[in-house]
This record gives structure tokens, C-alpha cells and sequence, in this order.
């Protein structure tokens, strides 16, 4: 039988291009990387190249109409395929602040954390 820890994330991640918009993503100085998945708190990303943990970093986002600049530090990455003539890292970055595009959102969906942690608390 397979036992499945309980999703600690703080916010929702949205993995399609429709939900996030997310057209171009580089982490600096201009190396592009592909969105997995991106919250309000942090990105999983594909890449050409090592991300090395614990290391900071800037992702710089763009969709159709927004840009910003995410500064973060990587927590993980691991070889997700390898090829003859190429490698693929996945990464994972959790920002230092929220991205504001999201940010709402989980500032709601925190209280509503703490709301249903004191109700069934008894308080």
C-alpha cells in the first residue's frame, strides 16, 4: 500500500499556459527555462543547464502583458533526461517574495488556513 504525504504547498500551482500565462521565462543573465509549474511563492523549471541549490537566482517572467523579476533561491534540481547531446535539469526556485500576480490569491488562501486551523482547534 502507497502512502501519500499531505500537500504542504501554501499556494495553488498552476501548470498550464492558460492558467498562468507565462509566455518567456529566463533566469538571469538571459538563460531561458521552461515554466513547469509557477505559484505565488515559487517556480519549478526546466532547463539546458545546472541549477545549482542553495544558490540565488532571478527569474525574469513574461506573459502577454506583464513582466517581473523574481529573486529566489534554488531549493532542488535533479537530471530529469538525458540525451546524446544534451542534458535537462528540472529546478525548483522559491522566491523570496510573492509574485504579485498570484499573491492575492494565496494571502486568501493562507487565511483561509489559518481560519479552518483555529475552527477545528475549538477557537
Amino acid at each position: 500500500m502507497t502512502h501519500r504525504a499531505p500537500d504542504r504547498r501554501r499556494s495553488r500551482r498552476r501548470a498550464a499556459g492558460d492558467d498562468h500565462g507565462i509566455v518567456s521565462a529566463h533566469v538571469r543573465p538571459g538563460r531561458r527555462v521552461a515554466v513547469v509549474d509557477v505559484s505565488a511563492g515559487g517556480a519549478l523549471v526546466d532547463s539546458p543547464f545546472r541549477l545549482l541549490p542553495g544558490t540565488a537566482v532571478e527569474l525574469q517572467l513574461e506573459t502577454d502583458t506583464r513582466r517581473a523579476s523574481m529573486r529566489g533561491c534554488v531549493v532542488r534540481c535533479s537530471v530529469i533526461r538525458v540525451r546524446s547531446a544534451a542534458v535537462c535539469y528540472r529546478g525548483a526556485i522559491a522566491f523570496d517574495h510573492h509574485l504579485a500576480w498570484f499573491a492575492e490569491e494565496a494571502e486568501r488562501e493562507t487565511a483561509m488556513g489559518r481560519s479552518c486551523t483555529r475552527d477545528a482547534a475549538g477557537g
